[in-house]
């Protein structure tokens, strides 16, 4: 049975602050529309982050009961390793659902956007057949399109819209910012597994790609979400603050584009944690001062 370390470790905590971003963003932008509501944004967050956690274990199980982690580079997976029973890595992912659905129950009843509803319906379902069932979409090259979707638009735009009803220019650019680095991380994950993903089939946009558009494309999607905060700074002056992230962005983007061990990737998962946090942190100050 797996020791609480592992289970922490199958966790996957370096990918949490893709998770704490865009509640920061989008709360920020709820701010800027004199919206902000301390309460929901707590809601907001344990959402967020029992989904990423979901979405966690999800992956571990579900790539581990297809033989995709047989043969894997980088952190434990708690399925692939043998180290917990399938059943109940499926029990921790759908446990991590049930957190998020009960905390999102919570916050569309206290905004009274019941509509919303229908929007974590399709996150948790998302979350699930990622790599879940029988046609998982993450095997076919859609996973980033999702995580670019639900980590990026859906969380910052729902983050603000249930503070302050209503969105506005700089919660998009945000949106859009938050999703370029949460699947900037993924490439990162996935062109690290290239090789091993081609052989049990898991096509995921990197292994379609191929390996130098695929590391390439983290620096552009890294360097667009950094420039657009840029264009708003006629209204908000302090956003330029967001320019200052590209200083966190350059080890993670050199290691992208001149490694040549699959296992020095590793790093750049945690590297872009930190940069996405960096991002929203900065993002978020532009828009408060």
């Amino acid at each position: 049975m797996a020791t609480a370390a592992q289970w922490i470790e199958g966790a996957r905590l370096r990918t949490l602050p893709m998770a704490i971003a865009p509640v920061l963003i989008g709360s920020a932008a709820a701010f800027a529309l004199d919206g902000f509501h301390l309460g929901r944004a707590v809601l907001a967050l344990i959402v967020a982050l029992a989904l990423q956690i979901g979405v966690n274990y999800s992956n571990d199980y579900s790539d581990g009961i297809r033989g995709t982690d047989d043969d894997r580079v980088g952190p434990l997976r708690l399925t692939g390793s043998g180290a917990a029973p399938a059943r109940a890595v499926k029990a921790a992912a759908f446990a991590c659902f049930g957190v998020a659905t009960v905390a999102g129950l919570g916050l569309i009843a206290w905004s009274g956007t019941w509509w919303l509803a229908v929007v974590g319906v399709l996150a948790i379902v998302a979350a699930w057949y990622y790599t879940g069932g029988q046609k998982p979409y993450g095997y076919r090259g859609l996973g980033e399109v999702f995580v670019f979707i639900f980590f990026g638009l859906v969380a910052v735009l729902g983050t603000t819209y249930t503070q302050a009803l209503a969105v506005s220019g700089p919660a998009w650019a945000g949106a859009v910012g938050c999703g370029l680095v949460s699947t900037a991380l993924l490439m990162a994950n996935n062109v690290r597994d290239i090789p091993t993903d081609r052989q049990t089939g898991k096509m995921t946009l990197a292994a379609r790609l191929g390996d130098i558009p695929a590391r390439w494309s983290y620096v552009a999607m890294v360097a667009v979400a950094i420039m657009l905060p840029l264009l708003l700074t006629g209204q908000y002056p302090w956003l330029w603050l967001v320019a200052l992230t590209a200083a966190v962005a350059v080890r993670p983007s050199i290691t992208m584009v001149r490694s040549t061990e699959r296992r020095d990737l590793i790093p750049v998962l945690k590297l872009t944690g930190i940069l996405g946090l960096v991002y929203a942190v900065l993002f978020a100050a532009g828009l408060v001062l």
